[in-house]
């Protein structure tokens, strides 16, 4: 279980209508925002049931500026550190989580016959393929699921009222509304992202370093006070502008 909202109803609803469950996995990457953690505590406290907690053999910090892998890409044979997963490169999920989980679950194998329950929600059956979706049996959608879990008392936090998916707080995949969000309400992790990006080699985003985008939510407050327009050509000129020749380093047109 990754603790958000479809994994928690999955758990929640298992329990209450006395399916077999005999472990419940949560493999801590690291990088949970705070409230996930007490939402995992508080969640093994209502279900009255052990919640198994795995974690990766090498950190997130290791792998992301350490690790020296073979590459492919003879300019970056030597260079320490994965960086920043990319579209190319995402290996951040494989490392951190489901190679964690495939060799527990190996070793279960070698006794018992398992039997693995995935929380992925009704809306979500593309990402459908093996083993037993319980979700998607029980009709329960992600917004079904994430009410099923409020009316419980599990509410993360508030997390699931500022942010669509409350996975790692540093994923570069998320929409710029959601790092907008995670500047305003996390400023320790916003400073903490800006470090990282500064001390790695890859960028962020291909559109936006962090410091970028910092110069970029800072102009929309600025200009936000002033009454003047948030996006458009007078905006990205003002943009440009205020990152310099920089801008062109970006990779889009601003």
């Amino acid at each position: 279980m990754s603790g958000g909202k479809d994994s928690t109803a999955l758990a929640l609803r298992m329990r209450e209508e006395g399916w077999p469950m005999d472990i419940l996995l949560f493999v801590d990457t690291g990088l949970e925002f705070p409230q996930m953690y007490e939402h995992i505590d508080k969640l093994e406290q209502y279900l009255q049931f052990p919640i198994t907690r795995l974690k990766p053999p090498h950190t997130f910090e290791y792998l992301f500026y350490e690790y020296v892998p073979r590459r492919k890409n003879p300019a970056l044979e030597g260079v320490p550190g994965l960086s920043w997963p990319g579209s190319q490169c995402w290996w951040c999920t494989a490392r951190l989580k489901t190679r964690i989980i495939d060799r527990y679950l190996r070793e279960l194998k070698k006794e018992f016959e398992v039997v693995q329950y995935i929380g992925i929600a009704a809306d979500e059956q593309e990402r459908v393929r093996e083993f037993r979706y319980p979700l998607v049996e029980w009709e329960m959608a992600e917004a079904d699921c994430l009410a099923y879990c409020k009316a419980r008392g599990f509410d993360w936090g508030g997390l699931y009222d500022l942010f669509r998916r409350v996975s790692c707080w540093c994923c570069p995949l998320q929409p710029l509304s959601e790092l907008r969000t995670l500047r305003k309400h996390f400023p320790e992790l916003w400073e903490k992202l800006r470090y990282m990006d500064a001390h790695t080699w890859r960028q962020f985003r291909a559109d936006y370093s962090v410091e970028q985008l910092e110069q970029h939510f800072a102009l929309e407050e600025e200009r936000a006070v002033q009454g003047l327009p948030l996006k458009g050509r007078a905006f990205y000129a003002a943009l440009k502008n205020r990152l310099g020749e920089n801008a062109g380093e970006t990779g889009r047109s601003l």
